[in-house]
């Protein structure tokens, strides 16, 4: 389950959709080694693309978290099971269904955080998962009315060792495939390769 990622500021998101509208590529800006952009939360604005009405790809900010059902143990659900989200479209119910439809979007982020909880060295011991040869990369998302949840996944090589989910972590031209009719077959991410940096 992830629950801390270290998110582009909302100017750099900006910068890039500019770079990427004037040259069609999107590259990550440098950034002054004085600025401190802090780790993101659930609860907390979060940093995203979004395609608008017309397609175009437009910088938003949101709050990281869904409303919980009723009942439920925790006041957000700030993760989607891709396999949940699929159901709930399928059948066309569900807190998923729509936001998977219409609503899916790109987080770009530095890196993703996730709990040991498999056998850990330590209670609490949290896990940081970059992608090697990229600065930033892309994870999948999805949005509505204000809010944004990250879409989850069954873990790969690097990941499953430490954790039972992953992010949907984007590769290389993937963003496109996330964002149009062939979503779907981009929940297998045993290809993706990630790098942990492990707790001291």
């Amino acid at each position: 389950m992830c629950h801390r990622v270290m998110p582009l500021s909302l100017s750099e998101v900006e910068q890039i959709l500019e770079e990427r509208r004037r040259t069609g590529r999107a590259r990550m800006p440098e950034r002054d080694a004085s600025a401190k952009v802090p780790d993101a939360y659930p609860g907390k604005q979060l940093p995203l693309i979004a395609p608008d009405e017309n397609g175009d790809l437009q910088p938003v900010q949101l709050m990281w978290g869904f409303d919980a059902p009723p009942g439920a143990r925790s006041k957000l659900v700030f993760n989607t099971r891709i396999e949940t989200a699929l159901a709930h479209m399928d059948t066309g119910r569900g807190m998923w269904a729509e936001p998977l439809a219409q609503g899916r979007c790109l987080v770009p982020v530095l890196s993703f955080y996730e709990s040991w909880t498999r056998n850990p060295p330590r209670r609490g011991a949290q896990v940081r998962f970059g992608y090697p040869g990229h600065r930033a990369f892309l994870l999948a998302g999805i949005q509505a009315q204000g809010r944004v949840s990250i879409v989850t996944t069954e873990p790969n090589a690097d990941v499953s060792p430490l954790h039972s989910r992953m992010p949907l972590v984007l590769g290389p031209g993937e963003s496109t495939r996330w964002l149009g009719p062939e979503f779907a077959t981009l929940a297998n991410r045993s290809t993706i390769r990630l790098e942990a940096f492990l707790p001291d």
